[in-house]
């Protein structure tokens, strides 16, 4: 079995989620002692890993990054190497990202760069979002690079494909946590009581006119609810309700036109339901917009060195935090083909492994003539 492969399926059983990275960064930071070199210099930040490997005639410092962490779902593949945290899943790849990267750092422990490259092994990519506290960070600032990498496995594109493009490729995120408060009463006395179930399931609806009705058709945006919470027992009106959900949207000014629609709403419910509603606050992701120079180098190198493996992306409503690593440093990010039948945060995702040697060689060998 390919080592990396191996690696990747002891990972899979360790996932953790943001920022209690501990067993993944130990077993990392093991596996990067190994291949160290006498070029390599090593720091940790929180739970995560920078490794710095000097080159013999440096002129720039190029970045890759890996994520780390996992998310808070039950595994259901029935694999032999399967999550063995309780409610924890690699359901978005990161294992594969990791194990990607470990493969591209031996490479370079056995043959010193001319530039110097800068590996980050960032935490908390799912949440609360580890790339701009990172980025800020003396221990990221001392190594800056000039130029920055990363890569996301792709379920719907085979392996040995790799898809990209110039300019937006993932949107603009926000994490979306509201609670209102009403007034209890008895199911059979609704007048004496201001009912939160029905507050909050009329706003769901009314979110959706904010797209149809004052979002530019012609500039994607999406407001999804994927929670909703409210009451404690079948014959009392609920005092509370909860609604957590994403909005996604393709520009920046997009997302502010929502959160501003969103707050007027809320001011009409309270209102018109005499209730409070309070916004809490959440994550927020900007877009990853690749560089057009670094973006066309890239494809440019694929189809000269792998033919055939280049795939023109689309833009996706996908979040990725590796965008606020974009708006200050230019590079790019690309979606790897890993051929699964069941998609990303999926309780059943299991990507082809034959991915992981192709992705190593991929990257070894644009980042040893970058």
């Amino acid at each position: 079995m390919n080592p990396f492969i191996e690696i990747r399926r002891e990972l899979h059983q360790i996932p953790e989620v943001g920022y209690q990275e501990f067993k993944t960064q130990k077993y990392l930071l093991e596996k990067i002692e190994a291949y160290q070199a006498a070029y390599f210099s090593i720091q940790t930040w929180r739970t995560g890993i920078l490794v710095l490997v000097e080159g013999y005639d440096a002129e720039k410092t190029v970045g890759y990054r890996t994520d780390i962490d996992a998310l808070p779902m039950t595994e259901e593949t029935g694999l032999p190497f399967q999550s063995t945290h309780p409610g924890r899943m690699h359901a978005c790849g990161h294992d594969f990202h990791m194990s990607i990267a470990l493969g591209v750092l031996k490479h370079f422990s056995e043959h010193q760069p001319k530039d110097n490259l800068l590996f980050v092994f960032q935490p908390a990519e799912e949440g609360p979002g580890g790339a701009k506290p990172i980025l800020e960070s003396a221990e990221f600032q001392k190594w800056r690079p000039d130029a920055f990498y990363a890569l996301h496995i792709a379920p719907e594109y085979p392996v040995g494909t790799i898809a990209t493009k110039e300019g937006l490729l993932f949107a603009n995120t926000s994490e979306l946590f509201i609670e209102f408060t009403g007034k209890a009463g008895h199911a059979a006395y609704p007048h004496l009581a201001n009912d939160m179930v029905v507050c909050a399931s009329s706003f769901v609806m009314q979110m959706q006119t904010i797209i149809s009705r004052n979002i530019d058709p012609m500039n994607s945006a999406v407001i999804t609810v994927g929670k909703i919470a409210g009451g404690d027992v079948q014959n009392v009106i609920a005092e509370k309700a909860y609604l957590d959900g994403t909005i996604r949207t393709a520009s920046k000014e997009t997302m502010k036109i929502v959160w501003s629609r969103l707050h007027q709403l809320a001011k009409g419910f309270e209102e018109a339901f005499q209730c409070e509603i309070k916004f809490i606050p959440g994550s927020d992701y900007c877009q990853v917009y690749n560089d057009k120079a670094e973006t066309d180098r890239f494809i440019q190198f694929l189809e000269e060195r792998f033919p055939n493996s280049f795939v023109e992306a689309k833009a996706a409503m996908t979040g990725e935090d590796f965008g606020y690593f974009l708006e200050e440093i230019p590079g790019f990010m690309f979606w790897l083909g890993v051929d699964s039948p069941y998609g990303l945060h999926h309780t059943k995702l299991n990507p082809k492994e034959e991915a992981i040697p192709f992705a190593i060689e991929v990257l070894t060998a644009y980042l040893s003539q970058v």
